[in-house]
């Protein structure tokens, strides 16, 4: 039946309306924003905590929980900060970019309750450099709630200071990773500092941080004047709320869409997505969400219902919830090369592990594109992505491997047969 229209939490996602804070407060953005700041820190993250809200960025980790690791008194009276990534940079994902785009009032307001709730004295927004509209209009929404009064001294009239800033990144995906994201936002290299210390406890210039996505943040207002109990009334045990997500790849209608978590991946891709080119039966394989996820066959795709547990079933993972479907007309092989050549590219160097395996994965992965290898090769490739994974400092050596261990796992067949017409050919 899909999600009714009263449950959207974004109205204008698609930017069909008024996008200014004129439009934003139409629409029922900063309402009582300032009763929901004094109710004070405890009464929002237990809020959040009965909303059943799992962070929105990939990993998943329960947001109310992660909120409330922030220390509240101080002794030494550093300041705390809250960052929000909004370096999309995860290929095939672009929910974030129509948040900023079309909503980013809801952002600047999710940054003021989420920031009131740790104590923190201003919000970080770190964009990536290549969203040149998405940061214009985000810093025209930051400029239209400073003339307004709803961020600054007293911001919304509830008593709190709290500053907003745009930060423009250059355009790397490791600093998508929260402590390389701080690394960044001091002007240094963006590369992951080893943990612990966490950033709750020594972040941003060494005081406590909390980095988080831009639809964790820009959902919480909504859910804190509808209430915690009306987020968790959706989806299923440890899987609540509704979420954007992304159809993408060989589809009639590629679109971003907000449903309710667990709907099915079919009805995802046929109702939205306007179904797979050349009717299901082409269709080939799914990557669920960006593509640092193992892919899921057309069998699995049939039955897999889209949130953090119905991936896992079919050992996947949810992550973004940007699916990008692939048809029978693409060579699977050359998919998941293209894949290893984006890590490749993107690993920091910092672990050997990362840095060396992703580029034998990659001449591994175009000699298979070719077939010009060995049978015993393609166990030899699988070693390779278990020796990366969980060996490195932050999860982008498991975001190389797990597309691989994918292909091995669904598509071994593919890639004997590859090798043997290599061979039968007499190509040496």
């Amino acid at each position: 039946t899909g999600l009714k229209d009263q449950d959207r939490i974004f109205q204008n996602i698609y930017g069909e309306h008024d996008t200014s804070i004129q439009g934003a407060m139409k629409r029922g953005d900063y309402y009582m924003t300032d009763k929901i700041v004094q109710k004070g820190w405890e009464w929002i993250i237990n809020e959040i905590k009965a909303s059943g809200l799992r962070g929105r960025g990939g990993a998943g980790f329960p947001t109310g929980l992660k909120y409330s690791f922030m220390p509240k008194h101080k002794p030494n009276g550093a300041p705390s900060y809250l960052v929000v990534n909004a370096d999309e940079s995860e290929p095939c994902t672009c929910k974030d970019r129509e948040i900023l785009r079309n909503e980013p009032h809801k952002l600047v307001e999710g940054c003021l309750v989420v920031g009131s709730a740790m104590v923190a004295k201003a919000a970080y927004i770190y964009i990536r450099g290549e969203y040149v509209d998405e940061a214009k209009a985000l810093e025209k929404a930051v400029a239209e709630a400073y003339k307004e009064g709803k961020i600054g001294k007293n911001a919304c009239g509830s008593g709190y200071d709290f500053d907003v800033y745009v930060h423009r990144g250059a355009g790397a995906y490791i600093c998508g990773e929260e402590t390389a994201m701080i690394e960044s936002l001091e002007g240094k290299q963006g590369k992951p500092r080893l943990k612990p210390p966490f950033p709750a406890n020594v972040g941003l210039w060494g005081c406590p941080t909390t980095v988080t996505n831009v639809e964790t943040v820009a959902v919480v207002p909504t859910i804190m004047r509808r209430g915690g109990s009306w987020f968790a009334g959706f989806g299923r045990d440890g899987n609540k709320g509704t979420k954007l997500y992304n159809v993408g790849g060989n589809v009639n209608n590629p679109c971003t869409i907000e449903e309710e978590m667990g709907v099915p991946m079919r009805y995802l891709i046929e109702k939205h997505g306007g179904g797979v080119k050349g009717g299901w039966e082409n269709l080939q394989a799914v990557i669920p969400g960006g593509v640092s996820v193992p892919m899921l066959t057309a069998a699995q795709a049939d039955e897999c219902l889209m949130d953090f547990d119905g991936c896992r079933q079919f050992k996947s993972a949810l992550g973004t919830g940007s699916m990008t479907v692939i048809d029978k007309q693409q060579d699977v092989i050359a998919v998941v090369a293209r894949i290893a050549s984006f890590f490749k590219h993107e690993s920091c160097g910092q672990c050997t592990p990362c840095r060396e395996g992703c580029v034998w994965m990659w001449n591994i992965l175009q000699r298979f594109e070719a077939g010009n290898a060995s049978a015993g090769e393609i166990d030899m490739l699988d070693e390779i992505s278990r020796q990366i994974e969980g060996h490195t400092i932050c999860a982008l050596g498991d975001a190389a491997a797990w597309p691989v261990q994918g292909l091995i796992r669904s598509f071994r067949p593919e890639i004997e047969e590859r090798i043997a017409k290599y061979k039968s050919a007499g190509v040496m």
